[in-house]
């Protein structure tokens, strides 16, 4: 068992699944999405974000159009990375479900 202490110190593996973009999103010229998108990326990378796989999944799924598979060096920088995604408003354009878990351990 993980105790909250450890947790600081482990990588952090996030899968998040996307919808799509909301409606808001296509209010918004293909400019700006496009600089949304690259403010998403400098933001991963300003945390030590590391990308392992991204899936198109819509041909196979009507709820979830894409999905992934991210590492965080710390849940220190899964937090700092969402503070950083609020403050663009990430998500007043995209809707997401996230799953966070660290690597199981031997018992």
């Amino acid at each position: 068992m993980i105790t909250g202490a450890q947790i600081g110190r482990l990588v952090i593996t996030h899968l998040p699944r996307g919808r799509g973009c909301r409606e808001r999103s296509i209010l918004i010229s293909q400019e700006e999405q496009k600089s949304l998108f690259a403010k998403v990326d400098e933001a991963f990378a300003k945390v030590g974000g590391k990308r392992i796989l991204l899936c198109d999944s819509g041909w196979a799924s009507e709820q979830w159009s894409s999905w992934g598979v991210e590492q965080f060096p710390d849940v220190e920088a899964v937090q700092k990375y969402t503070e950083l995604l609020n403050e663009f408003n990430w998500f007043r354009y995209v809707e997401s479900i996230t799953l966070l878990g660290t690597e199981a351990q031997p018992s």
